[in-house]
Parts: structure tokens; C-alpha cells; sequence
């Protein structure tokens, strides 16, 4: 018996007897199967290696991020956010060694799990157990949950408050259940988006995708959308799943980008 992870995406299935055939997660257009065949291996499996290492960053005051080097499925990164003495794990990578644990122990903990969308689900029950951690999910994607746990919260409608300055929004798009985390603050907001809005190497500029590794668009009157629902919070800063951010001005950013995105998809920004 065993806890099954998908190697190309990183996210662990419940306990069998042998691996499934295929990843569900892999099998659908928004994500891949590796070329060569789908392969498994389990979280026993990748820390016996010894190869692999959690890097936990100071980002800025009350944020850290966690990512595992060499890069273990996706390769996205988590972060811990810190406000008015709530511990929130934003996302959730595959890789958990007591190390981490106890960084993040000497840091507060965790106090809550919530996770963008499916494709980060990875090991988030492992996560839960570890730092006896409720995770929010949204209902919406429940079906891409592959592995039960009493953990698990299935949070339903367009927000949901964590605490006092802390909310997850949904969004939608990339997946239905679409969720970013929405800092507020008196002076700077932030944004947590994971890549339900994406920050781009010119990081001026977002964008949005259906499905990134396949580059599948997103209708524009989805993006416009996800602009409207974004355009009454305050955030002068986001961070997106791979180290990129936008530094000043991003709720501006996300408002001339969902522009430029419409007029693109819609044959107005350019002929070609």
C-alpha cells in the first residue's frame, strides 16, 4: 500500500495498492502527460533520495516562500503569509522534510491551507496533518481532489474571509473554482494569485491562460470577468506562483492588462 505522487504534476493520490494508470490531473488539457509515459513515486520515496531541499525565503515583512530545488513536478512555489498573528500557507508544494517543519514552526506555524487551484493541490494533506492545518478549497474543483481528508473545507460562492484582513476570492477562469488570497492593509494591499492571473517575464503586465503548458486562451468576456471581480480590492502588489511580481500599481496592472488581453483575442490591439 501506498500514497501515490504523480511525477510530472506533483500531486499525491490516496493510499492503493499499486499506482493508478494514469494522473486524472496530467490526463486533462489544461496540464500534460510527460512524453516519455506517466511515472509515480511516493513522498518516502523522494526524501530516502536525499536530493531534494526546501528553500524558505524572506520575501518581504509577513511574507515567505517555499520552493523545493531541484524543481519537483510543476515547480511552483508556496508562500506563508503572515497578518495580524494568522499563519496562512498559500498553495502547497510536494515536498515536506522535518527541516521545513521546523522552520516554519519557529515562524508561527500554520493556522490554514488554502490553495489557488487543483494543479497545487500536490501533497496538501500531508501539509494539513503536519501542521494540524485546515485546507480551504472551493467547491467548484472538488472534483480534482484526490485524496480525501477530514482536512479538507469546501468553501462555497465568490469570497470567503480567513480573518479580519484576509480573504480568498473567486475568480474562476483557469479552473471554476479560480481562487486568489487578498491581503488588505491600510497602506499596500496584496494579492496572492498563484496563475489564475499570471505575472509575466515583462512584469508590467499580467495575463490569463485556460491552459499554460498547452496555451489555450481564455475567452475575453471571461477575462473581462476576472477584471471586474479584482477591480474593488486594493493591492499594490502581486505575487504569482513562480517568483514573479508585480511591484507597484497592480491592481492598475491586472486593469490594462485584462484591456490589452480583450483587444488582442478580439483582433483590435494589432494586425498581423
Amino acid at each position: 500500500m501506498g500514497k501515490y505522487i504523480c511525477e510530472t504534476c506533483g500531486v499525491q493520490y490516496s493510499e492503493r495498492k499499486e499506482a493508478p494508470n494514469n494522473c486524472e490531473i496530467c490526463s486533462e488539457e489544461r496540464q500534460y502527460v510527460n512524453p516519455e509515459g506517466q511515472t509515480w513515486t511516493t513522498h518516502k520515496e523522494l526524501v530516502q533520495t536525499e536530493r531534494y531541499k526546501n528553500i524558505i525565503k524572506e520575501e518581504e515583512k509577513g511574507l515567505y516562500s517555499i520552493t523545493t530545488t531541484p524543481k519537483f513536478g510543476i515547480g511552483q512555489t508556496a508562500y506563508l503569509v503572515q497578518k495580524n498573528g494568522m499563519n496562512v500557507l498559500w498553495d502547497c508544494i510536494t515536498y515536506l522534510d522535518q527541516e521545513t517543519v521546523d522552520v516554519i514552526l519557529d515562524l508561527g506555524g500554520v493556522d490554514a491551507i488554502a490553495i489557488s487551484h487543483p494543479h497545487y493541490y500536490s501533497r496538501m494533506t500531508g501539509w494539513a496533518e503536519a501542521f494540524d492545518a485546515p485546507v480551504y478549497l472551493h467547491q467548484d474543483d472538488r472534483e480534482w481532489v484526490m485524496e480525501e481528508s477530514a482536512y479538507l473545507h469546501f468553501w462555497e460562492g465568490e469570497s470567503m474571509e480567513l480573518s479580519e484582513n484576509l480573504s480568498l476570492q473567486r475568480l474562476g477562469g483557469h479552473f471554476k473554482g479560480g481562487a486568489v488570497l487578498h491581503m488588505e492593509s491600510d497602506a499596500e494591499g496584496l494579492l496572492m494569485t498563484g496563475d489564475i492571473i499570471q505575472v509575466v517575464a515583462d512584469n508590467r503586465w499580467v495575463s490569463f491562460m485556460y491552459s499554460y503548458p498547452n496555451l489555450i486562451p481564455l475567452p475575453a468576456s471571461k477575462v473581462a470577468e476576472i477584471a471586474e471581480k479584482v477591480n474593488g480590492l486594493a493591492f499594490d502588489r502581486i505575487y504569482n506562483a513562480f517568483h514573479n511580481v508585480v511591484n507597484t500599481k497592480a491592481d492598475d496592472v491586472v486593469q490594462k492588462s485584462a484591456e490589452r488581453y480583450i483587444r488582442a483575442i478580439n483582433g483590435t490591439l494589432f494586425a498581423t
